[in-house]
């Protein structure tokens, strides 16, 4: 059985924070399952969508992931060099795949071949963000990937990291992946390489 669909208005939005990230508190007319109406705040974190990028050499079979400091890690009390898979913002003039590409070189120097969309986009935490990030599987050369990448003007010191892909999976399934994406990804990437879809 599902819910009837209730409705939802919003009242007001009240910039609060406005650079890399911009934080809103947000007035809601909300619906209640019981019935009638309740006004509640909220606030909310709107950053635009972005993609994530699972780059595999089929021929070598390895994946590429990259690794760089990230402060919420860090904020959360956890090391903040983590791997994780090739990720940025989806510029307003691109499609997921077009910014696939684009990530690939920039993160980790590597052109991504054929470009498939694995998912067209989850949201990272509805409760907290607007954000969504599409997921984009393709394939690459890692013979001679390696080194350190990403955008000088963002500040960005990104190491590629090549793994073997069952390391890669191994890995997935121990929990030693702890960020969502690249969690999610491994898991449709384990799936399919255990069917000899690769």
């Amino acid at each position: 059985m599902t819910a009837r669909q209730l409705k939802a208005a919003i009242h007001s939005r009240t910039p609060l924070h406005e650079g890399f990230l911009r934080v809103y508190r947000y007035e809601f007319d909300v619906e209640k399952y019981g019935g009638g109406v309740r006004r509640t705040s909220w606030e909310v974190m709107e950053r635009g969508n972005a993609v994530a990028v699972l780059g595999h050499d089929p021929g070598r079979d390895e994946v590429v992931l990259v690794n760089e400091f990230r402060p919420g890690l860090m904020v959360a009390g956890d090391y903040p060099y983590r791997d994780n898979l090739v990720a940025g913002a989806i510029e307003d003039n691109e499609t997921a795949l077009q910014a696939a590409v684009r990530e690939m070189q920039e993160e980790a120097g590597l052109v991504l071949s054929n470009p498939v969309l694995i998912h067209p986009g989850a949201y990272v935490s509805s409760g907290g963000t607007s954000e969504k990030i599409a997921i984009v599987y393709g394939t690459v050369d890692t013979s001679h990937a390696g080194g350190v990448h990403g955008n000088a003007t963002e500040q960005e010191d990104i190491l590629t990291v090549v793994l073997p892909a069952k390391v890669f999976i191994d890995r997935v399934r121990r929990g030693e992946i702890n960020d969502l994406k690249t969690l999610v990804a491994g898991y449709w990437f384990a799936e399919r390489y255990a069917a000899g879809k690769f």
